[in-house]
């Protein structure tokens, strides 16, 4: 007969320990659907790629969706639309040039995350 595993229960103590909210600034129902959203869209391995892809190129500029295909392995279509997320969340921006679109970081998107997050 084969054991079961299972994982260790956490104490109540410890859990409201570990999930009390911080003294810090408390996100209002809006601002915590709105950093969701952000969240989410982050969430997915291959959109975490294309962020950190157009970010490493942000010093040379814009990237182009042309550009972005090939290193993560997916069809353009699929890399569209996850670039669209992306946008649709606030964290890139969009720029039409010809029949290619170019994307950067839109500033300060990713430590407006970070700081909603972050304690004071």
């Amino acid at each position: 007969m084969a054991a079961i595993r299972t994982r260790p229960v956490l104490p109540l103590t410890d859990l409201a320990a570990c999930c009390s909210p911080s003294t810090g600034q408390v996100l209002d129902q809006i601002d915590a659907e709105r950093l969701a959203g952000v969240l989410k869209a982050l969430a997915e391995p291959n959109r975490l790629r294309l962020v950190s892809m157009i970010a490493a190129n942000a010093a040379t500029g814009a990237s182009c969706v042309c550009d972005l295909i090939e290193p993560v392995g997916l069809s353009q279509p699929t890399v569209s639309h996850h670039l669209k997320v992306l946008t649709d969340s606030g964290l890139l921006a969009r720029e039409q040039r010809g029949k290619w679109a170019y994307y950067t970081l839109v500033p300060d998107a990713l430590a407006a995350v970070a700081a909603a997050i972050t304690p004071d």
